[in-house]
């Protein structure tokens, strides 16, 4: 996935009215917390103790800091004793990384045995919390709220879920999608201002001709693509069906000649996604499948029929979920019987191996549709659990994302006759009701499906991104 190993700043809020004794025990306080949240395993990045905050000059400078250090995804603040609020209100407005707002308190406890004025000077956050808090309502900050004690698991966790999100944030300004060809013709919903898109989600979205690709196709080495294949053969299982074997492995070879390709132009021009269309395929002589799937295991976003809306939501959403389980999707067909109400979700070829239960299969069909030779592809099934399905649409206003969270299965039987990659699943709400919201609300039929994101992180990365948010659970 080529992330930088990011780090999170963490500051605590006090004033100098409690004197330097106090001040110091604030310190050690919150450096302890920063200390033990790192050794928990439970975060995915650093947390980096930056001090204690007490004057307006000083935070103003912590935030500018924050904001030119470009290893730093995020700023953690806490309230540890009560910290006027006019205070943070420049370097608040000023700061252009995500702000994660931790409401705790050092102690999970009241010691009634033992406290004291000293020890209500000190733990102040049931109040100080909420003047801190007050500000950010008032800049609409959209900043995120963990509230809980900081050693519990739950609170960790929520925490983990946000960095993952701050980093997806940060990552979103450097993702570039190249097109290879043009929008697939009358479609709508892969329609898009490429330029809103920039301006609210950071993505470059460039055109290329499929002539430029075809270039770097014929120019991949025999010896690459033997190499490729031997690691193709070691990851997955190699099914010649009723092909002969020269048909066969050329198929195979042919896709892998298209992989590296890809990848070299991508890797060489900086693009971390791109798209395909079966209607501009000149000079190729097959559509980008197994292709395609390789580069989507690797990390890469991908949106068929020139969809880089999807491309760029699937290299967004694949970076918040580490390249887990997140896979390219689309609304295929129906099981409309009671107790079976599902939708199939495939693609011609082209879905992810990071969502498969059992071993990919390399297997080479006819595609019936784009009038090139018969492609390899990665055939499997996906898996059973919980994911969020979500989607990126264009409107008059601007983006919007709309999504639902789903109930995934297993299709209920095989299908000998369709040979692809395919996931059964059905909205929480129910199908029919899922359904009707979903085509209400001017969702597409290409999606993002995730088992490891949470409908909350989905939530709270498009408010950071200021992109509209339709999500029923």
């Amino acid at each position: 996935m080529d992330i930088k190993n990011y780090e999170f700043w963490f500051v605590t809020g006090s004033q100098f009215l409690y004197g330097e004794e106090q001040l110091k025990s604030v310190a050690a306080d919150a450096e302890d917390i920063v200390n033990k949240l790192n050794e928990s395993g439970k975060l995915p990045y650093k947390v980096v103790f930056k001090g204690v905050m007490t004057t307006a000059e000083g935070i103003t400078k912590f935030m500018k800091e924050a904001n030119y250090n470009d290893n730093v995804a995020g700023v953690m603040t806490w309230m540890h004793t009560f910290s006027p609020a006019k205070n943070w209100i420049r370097g608040t407005k000023l700061l252009q990384k995500p702000l994660l707002h931790l409401a705790t308190q050092y102690l999970n406890k009241i010691p009634y045995d033992t406290i004291d004025f000293d020890y209500m000077n000190l733990n102040q956050s049931a109040h100080g919390d909420r003047e801190y808090a007050y500000i950010n309502a008032r800049l609409q900050k959209h900043n995120k709220i963990v509230y809980g004690f900081w050693g519990d698991e739950e609170v960790q966790e929520e925490i983990a879920d946000w960095q993952n999100v701050a980093v997806a944030y940060n990552e979103s300004f450097n993702i570039k999608i190249v097109r290879f060809g043009d929008t697939m013709r009358n479609v709508a919903v892969t329609e898009g201002d490429k330029v809103e898109a920039q301006m609210f989600l950071g993505w470059t979205v460039d055109y290329w001709p499929v002539s430029e690709l075809v270039e770097y196709v014929n120019g991949i080495s025999e010896d690459e693509i033997d190499a490729a294949y031997k690691d193709l053969e070691s990851k997955y299982e190699m099914v010649q069906g009723d092909n002969t074997k020269e048909h066969y492995e050329h198929s195979v070879r042919y896709q892998l000649r298209e992989y590296l390709a890809l990848k070299k132009f991508m890797d060489e021009k900086g693009y971390t996604g791109f798209t395909t269309n079966f209607e501009d395929l000149h000079g190729l002589e097959e559509l980008p499948g197994l292709a395609a799937q390789l580069l989507m295991r690797d990390g890469y976003g991908f949106g068929a029929e020139g969809d880089w809306k999807s491309a760029g939501m699937d290299r967004l959403l694949k970076i918040a979920a580490d390249n887990v389980a997140t896979a390219f999707m689309e609304d295929y067909t129906l099981d409309l019987r009671a107790g079976h109400q599902a939708i199939l979700g495939s693609h011609m070829l082209e879905v992810d191996p990071t969502i498969a239960s059992d071993k990919p299969r390399v297997e080479v069909h006819p595609l019936d549709i784009g009038g090139k030779d018969d492609p390899a592809r990665l055939v499997f099934t996906g898996r059973e659990g919980k994911a969020v399905d979500v989607t990126l649409s264009y409107f008059n206003d601007g983006y919007k994302v709309i999504g639902y969270s789903v109930d995934c299965h297993k299709p209920e039987a095989e299908t000998p006759h369709l040979p692809v990659a395919k996931q059964l699943w059905t909205p929480t709400v129910g199908l029919k009701e899922g359904a009707e919201w979903w085509m209400h609300a001017g969702g597409g039929h290409h999606t993002i499906l995730s088992f490891s994101l949470k409908p909350q992180q989905i939530k709270d990365l498009f408010e950071m991104l200021e992109v509209k948010v339709d999500f029923i659970e």
